[in-house]
């Protein structure tokens, strides 16, 4: 008979410290196999691994490409590399971005539970936006148990907050109490080990292990949006989990519509501070051709183009203006908002 001995845990800001409190609670002879993803930029050297060897005996490492699983073992996922779970081994990848990064915490899940259905244990930490929401749903959907760290116990709340907002969670506990629940649930022993396979998923998961996300089906998925990627500008299909949205491009890249949602507001800041410039560079081009026809002694061409700086600088003003008033939007802060109100 099987156990629940896959555990897939993801976080993000505030994650780190989780990490270790859950590290550090679990016992030396833990029979399981951990992987875990943290949100971190890609240039940074991962110390993870090495900080959790000093808090238990489980080997904790990087993990590398096609590494055997075996139980008792903390696998991480290395900077700017998805984690993903085969039956048997781990596939390391440099697969396109899901919710702005790499690794992200869903590829991860969707990959565990499609590998090994009712024996996964997801786990949702700390982390803003919500990045696992779906992984956890992939997860819960196949059999397998999702856990939430309580948000009042959370650095940050939002990734745990949308996960029990959008998933049927089996526990939500705060950090202290993580340890001794994964123990117990790593211990159960369950029935049938059948496992759903189907094509959705297999195609994400091929995607994220590098394969051509447009021969592998990536337009056939979901249903074409009027949206598109705020990384690559490709065009974006909508993808239904249950009453759960997401989208995901003909390149590969993948967004939940909150993740979407934000990016789309902050590139639409950076657009305007683009258009800023523009306009501050004609105005100085402007003035610097008015001075020239100034000291020409052709004055009323100098005067037309003074005014049409001016003119331009009016302009610019608006545009700053839009700029000063303008937000970056995630569910969370709309949902406070609707709180307010009410």
């Amino acid at each position: 008979m099987e156990k629940r001995n896959i555990v897939v845990i993801g976080g993000s800001t505030g994650g780190f410290e989780a990490f270790k409190r859950i590290v550090q609670g679990l016992p030396p002879d833990l029979d399981a196999s951990i992987f875990i993803v943290w949100h971190m930029s890609p240039n940074i050297r991962g110390i993870l691994p090495e900080v959790l060897n000093k808090l238990n005996t489980i080997k904790a490492a990087h993990a590398y490409d096609n590494e055997l699983i075996v139980s008792n073992r903390i696998y991480v996922a290395p900077p700017d590399h998805h984690l993903l779970i085969e039956e048997g081994r781990v596939r390391v990848t440099h697969g396109p971005k899901e919710n702005r990064f790499r690794p992200a915490v869903d590829p991860l899940f969707r990959s565990a539970a499609y590998a090994y259905g009712k024996r996964v244990i997801g786990v949702v930490l700390s982390g803003g936006l919500d990045d696992g929401t779906a992984g956890l749903w992939r997860i819960k959907f196949s059999g397998g148990l999702a856990v939430v760290q309580d948000p009042n116990d959370a650095e940050v709340a939002s990734m745990p907050e949308n996960a029990l907002r959008e998933v049927e969670i089996d526990y939500c506990v705060a950090l202290d109490d993580m340890p001794a629940l994964l123990v117990k649930l790593s211990q159960e022993v369950i029935g049938s080990t059948e496992i759903m396979k189907d094509e959705k998923t297999k195609i994400e998961i091929n995607i994220a292990a590098e394969e051509n996300a447009l021969k592998q089906g990536s337009l056939n998925i979901g249903v074409l949006s009027p949206y598109t990627c705020p990384e690559c500008h490709g065009v974006l299909s909508k993808i239904m989990d249950g009453d759960l949205s997401r989208f995901r491009c003909h390149t590969g890249h993948a967004y939940s519509a909150d993740t979407l949602m934000a990016s789309v507001t902050e590139k639409i800041e950076d657009s305007l501070y683009s258009a800023v410039r523009g306009m501050d560079e004609s105005i100085l081009l402007l003035n610097h051709i008015g001075d020239h026809y100034a000291e020409a002694n052709q004055p009323k061409l100098a005067a037309v183009y003074f005014k049409k700086a001016k003119e331009a600088e009016g302009r610019s003003n608006l545009v700053r203006k839009a700029v000063h008033s303008h937000e970056q939007l995630s569910k969370i802060k709309l949902l406070k908002d609707a709180e307010d109100e009410a």
